[in-house]
């Protein structure tokens, strides 16, 4: 069995690799020429006493050991085999594709959006403002939202299936093998197109099949059953169907909506992009130290109670871009992305408070179980009144909006097709816009100088996670009155990223393998 070992380091001596076998030698009491293989298995940075270190775990294996098995999955042909649809070619479907692969059934993805080539056309002329394609954007296309908005691969939940190895299946088809050892493992949103593709190309070669701009516009059931999809006038006929959508298939939740099919209100949670100087960011969370020169561009998590709810950092972006999130012109909507190399001088975070049920309340009467889309929808709308222009966004400075007072003139930000001075305050709900305040003064006890007049928050950050959620049985993982229909992923309100979604994929591909059997 290998050995264990843990240098805790300088962030200067955690840069040398070539000294570490070295240094991990002397720590086990061998000779370094002992030393067959290093295997970094975790590296994180520790600075919160101050004095930066660097941790690094290895599995050390020496001359007498077996060596590591190369990282491997099997996908046989599938061709002939029983066909399972599978809508959405997010984490949650092309992770629910390829379990399904493994165990001898033959998914056929069907993908409202394009391929992750043509998705990135359509997604550079939102960013010259010249138009959103509704169906192909920072949220729909091939590999889902965070394909395009960082590709962060970060989840808290254990318990949510195997883990490690849904990080292996991302490096069997090409991703760095840094992401199996990083305390916060991260692709880029550079990268994962080409991962995705790989993804794409492994499917088709086993006999499965992706059809792109192929959405879906209605379940057929029959006696409480799912017998098939229609999409994009094409009849398609199944026993089971992965419904994997994605947090903002509005009209997705309004088809389910329409035939029947029972959808419940969730509370989510919205606010704002806040953008600092990452200068200003690493000189905060490293102490100003020397050494940060040989660390990652510095990230933090923040939560805080405010009048009795929650307020708290998410999806935040170091070296990152702000970029334009919406699914329609009508709105404006922002999300975070960070390239694999974090080298951008720009750090953002997605800054948002708790939605409960209560707030919109008021909206249920006309809306149903779809009232939180619709209290989503109209704050994305007011940020877009607001915005004055194609993709701009309404944007203020953090210390003019803590003062409640309107900016003469806002700092450089990342968000390419510019932002314009906003009272966000003026036009956001009150129990939002106070609590975003408030919060903001908490954290910048914690990290003197968040509450500065060099950063910027940028409107809005709605799409955190979706207002709805698709229910199932704990059990079967099917819906309780629609046999064969397993809802997935985020958008069906069971994950809150690239990883935990692709974890409940898996999930509920083996359940259909139950299921079919």
């Amino acid at each position: 069995m290998p050995a264990t070992i843990t240098l805790s380091l300088t962030p200067r001596q955690a840069a040398d690799f070539s000294q570490h076998a070295s240094l991990v030698a002397r720590e086990m009491r061998v000779r370094e020429q002992d030393v067959a293989l290093l295997r970094l298995v975790k590296r994180s940075v520790d600075a919160r006493r101050g004095a930066l270190k660097v941790n690094l775990t290895w599995e050390v294996f020496l001359d007498a050991e077996q060596m590591p098995a190369p990282l491997h999955f099997d996908y046989p042909s599938v061709v002939g085999r029983e066909e399972v649809v599978v809508v959405g070619a997010g984490p949650a479907g092309l992770f629910a594709a390829l379990r399904l692969i493994e165990n001898g059934l033959r998914p056929v993805l069907l993908e409202r959006g394009k391929d992750v080539v043509e998705r990135g056309k359509d997604i550079a002329q939102i960013q010259r403002g010249r138009g959103v394609n509704p169906d192909s954007n920072y949220a729909f296309g091939e590999g889902g939202a965070g394909t395009f908005s960082d590709g962060k691969l970060f989840t808290r939940s254990k318990k949510r299936g195997d883990y490690n190895r849904a990080l292996q299946r991302l490096v069997f088809h090409g991703a760095s093998e840094e992401i199996l050892y990083e305390a916060h493992p991260h692709i880029g949103s550079d990268r994962l197109p080409r991962i995705i593709a790989d993804i794409r190309r492994q499917i088709v070669e086993c006999g499965g099949e992706i059809h792109f701009s192929k959405r879906v516009e209605r379940l057929l059931i029959k006696d409480g059953r799912v017998t098939g999809v229609e999409a994009g006038g094409d009849r398609i006929e199944t026993r089971a169907v992965v419904l994997a959508t994605g947090h903002s298939a509005r009209d997705i939740y309004e088809m389910l909506d329409a035939c029947g099919v029972r959808v419940e209100a969730k509370p989510f949670a919205m606010g704002v992009r806040i953008e600092h100087p990452q200068k200003l960011i690493d000189r905060i969370q490293y102490h100003g130290s020397c050494e940060a020169e040989y660390l990652p561009a510095a990230s933090y998590s923040l939560v805080a109670q405010v009048g009795g709810r929650g307020v708290y950092s998410f999806c935040m972006c170091p070296g990152g871009f702000i970029v334009p999130a919406m699914t329609d012109e009508s709105e404006s909507v922002v999300n975070g992305m960070s390239p694999s190399r974090r080298n951008s001088p720009y750090a953002n975070s997605g800054f948002v408070t708790e939605i409960r049920l209560s707030d919109f309340e008021h909206l249920v009467p006309q809306y149903g179980a779809l009232a939180g889309l619709a209290f989503q929808r109209e704050l994305e709308q007011a940020a877009r009144a607001n915005a004055r222009g194609a993709a701009t966004a309404p944007a203020q400075r953090v210390s003019d909006f803590v003062a409640g007072r309107a900016s003469g003139s806002l700092p450089a930000c990342s968000y390419v097709p510019g932002i314009v001075p906003s009272r966000l305050d003026e036009w956001m709900p009150s129990f939002m816009s106070s609590r975003l305040r408030e919060a903001i003064r908490v954290f910048d006890k914690r990290m003197h100088g968040y509450l500065t007049s060099e950063a910027v928050v940028v409107g809005v950050e709605s799409r955190t996670s979706t207002p709805v959620r698709v229910p199932r049985d704990k059990q079967s993982l099917m819906h309780p009155e629609v046999e064969g229909l397993f809802p997935a992923g985020e958008g069906a309100g069971y994950a809150g990223g690239i990883i935990s979604a692709a974890l409940d994929g898996e999930r509920i591909a083996e359940a259909i393998v139950e299921y079919v059997k």
